[in-house]
């Protein structure tokens, strides 16, 4: 049977990476009363606020119904809203009120530190370039998704 050490394969890393980032955040906005997804909810309208239910299904890789009952538990704590849009009646937009906004700052807050941590001890230029070899390869995987060229992210010198 072929074995393949997995220590090393990045795949198998960054995933591990992104669990543990995720169980901390979790842990750390565990009092505000949110669920992973709820937060995941809020952390995407933050970024994409007034985008349409259908839209947002979209980007969070959910069922819209899925989706609905998210969105209908996040309306009852007063915490998005949901207005139908000017152009496509059956759309509805959904925006962050101003009451979430104490505990989107906690999660900021949260999301900052946790970063820290996981950068302890990299030095800022390492820091940046990890990022940067990131984008390029999400930029990779996009490109891949979208039929086009895997080649198309810039490779700096080393």
């Amino acid at each position: 049977m072929f074995r393949e050490d997995l220590s090393r394969n990045f795949g198998f890393i960054l995933n591990d990476v992104a669990r543990l980032m995720r169980t901390t955040f979790d842990r750390r906005v565990k009092p505000l009363g949110l669920t992973r997804s709820q937060w995941w909810v809020l952390n995407h309208l933050f970024r994409n606020d007034g985008v349409t239910q259908s839209e947002l299904a979209v980007i969070l890789e959910v069922e819209k119904p899925s989706l609905g009952r998210l969105l209908d538990r996040l309306e009852v704590k007063g915490w998005v809203r949901r207005e139908g849009d000017a152009g496509d009646r059956r759309a509805k937009r959904v925006f962050l009120t101003e009451e979430v906004q104490p505990a989107i700052k906690a999660m900021r807050t949260a999301a900052a530190e946790v970063r820290r941590e996981a950068m302890a001890g990299l030095l800022p230029e390492d820091q940046e370039r990890f990022v940067d070899i990131l984008l390029a390869i999400k930029t990779n995987l996009a490109h891949g998704e979208n039929g086009g060229n895997c080649n198309g992210a810039r490779r700096r010198k080393a």
